[in-house]
């Protein structure tokens, strides 16, 4: 087994070593480029002036058209402070840029979406806040991103609430969707269902309480779960968090969860439990082996620290556990943002949706599940691989259509209808990036990750 550890961390270590350089050649990895015709210097009479002031006299009589009119019917912001980046921390927003134009690139080639890197410099929410409400007439969508805690709570709750464009934070939503869509999945194949099973959450930070959030309102019940910070299990008798007002997300679990106000370790806890979520430090042995010997039969284990999960995976079978997800794609059922946030951003678009609701990133994690379970379940298999593309336009539409069903579209659409068109701009773009790269406007570098 040693030297299984050896090569999974080499392989691990490998992108790592080779990142600096590829990013160095290619100068970022995102770029804009002309989706108008452009046959010689008279076209510019339409593109720009005088032509130009046609469509924005339309657009100061309705604004809407500028969704017709303009890009941005297709365009979101990712915006961070880089306070919160990966496994790196506050790192500031300057080195945040290569993420942030990493997701921008995730968002283009997985769900077609124009995604723009924008790296504030500030630490104030408030001003946070204010820039991007500045910033929402050129935007579609916003995708707030590597953000601190508490901050990055009342940040979204305020954009959410002030912004007529709908406004996401992928660690926190795109986190939850994903992870509802794996223990789903999961849940069939161990033979268990939510509303009955005992959870155990490790860690409290904003991924697992949103994931907390969205498991409960998808039907899972929260006086039978436990969450665990590095002080032990949240309850109401925890009047270190009850008094600080910057912890009031985590009160809000005190309160939700742990009916019996227990204040036992993880390990007792974790004793008959059915689930163990956990969001936080890497390990491995951050998670030991006799918790989840101790846990009921069928055991099911998220280990999603980055970049080594908290118990490695043959470990926690070893010890008994059924399913083992993580966050890594060396590993089988790895739980990946990258899987949700495209194709829900995707629907949101196409039918102007004014706010992602929580029941849209429900609806988005059951159709992940879905379209995995189409293939076939098995420990090995619980929510399907970034490969299998066909996932970003069925969720795309499964998303338009809560958005229509629940009133926050500006567009209504029929389910073929929005399938059909995400598909087509999805497949647009990776023709048009094969295409770049066969041209060789894309250079290939011989770099095997």
């Amino acid at each position: 087994m040693d030297h299984d550890v050896k090569r999974l961390l080499a392989k691990a270590r490998k992108p790592l070593e080779i990142a600096s350089k590829l990013h160095r050649l290619y100068r970022g990895k995102v770029e804009t480029v002309p989706r108008c015709r452009v046959r010689d210097m008279h076209d510019f009479d339409v593109w720009y002036t005088p032509g130009v002031a046609a469509p924005c006299k339309e657009i100061q009589a309705d604004e809407d058209l500028a969704y017709e009119y303009t890009s941005k019917w297709n365009t979101v912001a990712v915006v961070s402070d880089g306070t919160r980046v990966l496994g790196l921390g506050d790192i500031g927003p300057t080195a945040a840029l290569p993420v942030m134009e990493g997701k921008a690139l995730l968002f283009k080639y997985l769900g077609g979406v124009d995604a723009f890197a924008i790296c504030l410099d500030t630490k104030d929410p408030d001003t946070f806040v204010q820039t991007v409400k500045l910033l929402h007439p050129s935007f579609g969508g916003i995708n707030l991103e590597d953000i601190a805690q508490p901050k990055c709570f009342r940040i979204l709750e305020r954009l959410r609430n002030e912004c007529p464009i709908p406004v996401w934070h992928d660690d926190q939503q795109g986190t939850a969707a994903v992870t509802l869509a794996g223990l789903l999945n999961a849940l069939k194949v161990a033979g268990k269902k939510l509303d009955t099973v005992k959870i155990v959450f490790m860690g409290s930070g904003a991924a697992n309480i949103r994931i907390a959030d969205i498991i409960f309102k998808a039907g899972a019940t929260a006086a039978n779960c436990v969450m665990f910070d590095s002080k032990g299990a949240l309850s109401r008798e925890r009047t270190d968090i009850r008094d600080n007002p910057d912890l009031y997300e985590k009160w809000r679990m005190c309160e939700l969860t742990n009916a019996l106000n227990t204040d036992d370790s993880i390990g007792e806890v974790l004793r008959g439990a059915d689930v163990l979520i956990a969001l936080s430090r890497p390990g491995p042995g951050t998670i030991r082996k006799e918790w989840i010997s101790g846990m009921g039969k069928n055991a099911v284990v998220f280990a999603c620290a980055n970049p080594v999960p908290e118990i490695w995976p043959w470990e926690a079978k070893e010890a008994g556990a059924c399913i083992i997800a993580t966050g890594r794609s060396d590993f089988p059922n790895q739980v990946n943002n990258s899987l949700g946030f495209p194709g829900i951003f995707r629907g949101t678009l196409d039918v102007r949706a004014r706010t992602i609701t929580d029941e849209m990133c429900i609806e988005a994690g059951k159709e992940i599940a879905k379209t995995a379970e189409a293939r076939g379940l098995h420990e090995n298999y619980i929510i399907p691989t970034m490969d299998e593309w066909e996932v970003f336009p069925r969720v795309a539409a499964a998303v338009g259509m809560k958005a229509i069903e629940q009133g926050v579209a500006r567009v209504k659409m029929k389910r073929n209808e929005l399938f059909n068109l995400s598909e087509s701009i999805i497949r647009e773009t990776r023709e048009k990036t094969k295409m770049l790269m066969e041209k060789g406007f894309i250079r290939h570098i011989d770099e095997p990750v």
